[in-house]
């Protein structure tokens, strides 16, 4: 075994207590063994659940959680007990030399020494890692953030390329009509060749196109499946509703004061505090108190030291004071770094916000005008063929132009998709309740 079983023990006691936080993946993975059945279209919620399940990131930060916890416990302890023995004035020379019972001085000891930690500094220390276990907590909703942000990002790609994929197919499929239809024009007639070469250009066009898309297909589910494993390979189900997002434009700052990287943020300044306290108590000394017995020759009475021990703090304004400056300076540092990338969260979500909104707006625009227009163009050149008011090139152009317009929609769509999951990500989709951040008074 890698660990002792004693290990092993302790590990399963510390699993078994509430960590803030770890209800959000349980509420995330419950459902997900029973979710998604083999062969069963997938859809989106389901692959992040199966994404959330599988993550050994999620996996380590639980590991590192559990550390912090049992280095808390650890540090709240007095420091062992150090057992000292040996002789004390041994004669090396004359008639007694090395012998331990001849002279009246010469003592075999044995003792105990006890460093008495104040109870405030062990506080203090259990109260740092317990404050580093926080920080892993907050860090582990960030990793179930980003893994279901991640995952739908890859989950939309492939739905996309296979969407796009269908378009260009079908183009494919009338191209080869078009090629039947001039080669009977061209033996009853009414053709010529290059409209039969122009057919077939057409369709090998849309062959070239129909290999990129299905490159884009395969990368996208090698993207999935490193999140969701075999289940990348079964088909998709209808896309998400992505015209609404879990933020409020005209509240974000309040918003994104609970984002995850800000949560651990601000956990990083709960640390810094505790080490700004330990330092503070450092500005006590710990005593050491020692009881040593000792034994004599035969002829001679034995006897018994204790004695206690204090390091003498003469240069506090130099050390212990500029220790704790610098802790203080380090909270300070933290507090600037969090309310930093709090504004840039703000600007950057409102920023994402806008291009999400003119996605929408671009892509109703395709869809309600230009690729309605591409149709009907399409449709009058093929009515203008057959009443030989227009000639195949004409067809093909069309039809060229349609595709073009469709998968440029279907582009435009995607892109607003991925600016969605973005947005709808920023935080992890559990329902998941912020605490408020904890306020801590200032050293004097």
């Amino acid at each position: 075994m890698l660990f002792p079983t004693p290990a092993h023990a302790s590990m399963r006691r510390v699993a078994r207590r509430f960590v803030p936080g770890m209800a959000l993946v349980s509420i995330l993975v419950s459902t997900s063994t029973t979710a998604f059945a083999a062969g069963a279209p997938l859809t989106l919620t389901q692959a992040q659940h199966l994404a959330v399940e599988r993550s050994r990131q999620l996996q380590a930060k639980d590991y590192a959680v559990t550390a912090s916890q049992e280095m808390s416990v650890a540090a709240a302890q007095l420091p062992d007990p150090t057992l000292k023995a040996g002789v004390d004035n041994l004669p090396v020379n004359g008639s007694d030399r090395f012998r331990l019972g001849a002279d009246f001085m010469t003592m075999r000891y044995v003792g105990v020494m006890q460093e008495i930690t104040r109870s405030d500094k062990r506080k203090f220390r259990a109260e740092r890692y317990q404050r580093e276990a926080d920080k892993t907590t907050a860090e582990k909703t960030e990793v179930v953030a980003n893994v279901q942000r991640d995952t739908a990002l890859a989950w939309l790609e492939r739905f996309y390329a296979e969407a796009m994929a269908a378009v260009v197919d079908e183009n494919a499929t009338q191209s080869e009509f078009e090629i039947q239809a001039a080669e009977g024009a061209y033996r009853a007639g009414r053709g010529n060749q290059a409209e039969i070469f122009a057919a077939k250009s057409a369709l090998s066009t849309y062959r070239d196109r129909a290999s990129q898309v299905n490159r884009r297909i395969r990368n996208a589910k090698v993207t999935l499946a490193r999140w969701i494993g075999t289940a990348a390979d079964s088909p998709l189900a209808g896309k998400p509703a992505t015209d609404t997002v879990r933020l409020d434009a005209g509240a974000l700052d309040t918003q994104l004061a609970h984002h995850p990287r800000i949560a651990v943020l601000n956990q990083l300044e709960a640390m810094a505090v505790a080490d700004a306290k330990l330092a503070h108590a450092n500005k006590q000394p710990d005593w050491s108190v020692e009881v040593m017995y000792q034994q004599r020759g035969s002829a001679y009475d034995n006897m018994i030291s204790f004695g206690v021990s204090v390091p003498l703090q003469w240069d506090q304004k130099n050390r212990q004071d500029r220790e704790l400056a610098a802790k203080l300076a380090m909270v300070e540092q933290v507090r600037a770094e969090r309310d930093d990338m709090l504004r840039a969260h703000v600007a950057e979500t409102r920023a994402m916000l806008n291009e999400w909104e003119n996605g929408k707006e671009r892509l109703a625009r395709y869809t309600e005008e230009l690729v309605p227009l591409a149709k009907e163009r399409t449709l009058a050149a093929l009515a203008a063929y057959r009443g030989g008011k227009a000639g195949l090139d004409d067809v093909l152009m069309a039809r060229r132009n349609e595709i073009d317009v469709r998968l440029e929609a279907l582009e435009r769509e995607a892109e607003t998709a991925r600016q969605w999951a973005e947005l709808n990500f920023l935080f992890p989709d559990s329902g998941l309740s912020h605490p408020a951040t904890t306020q801590y008074k200032e050293f004097k």
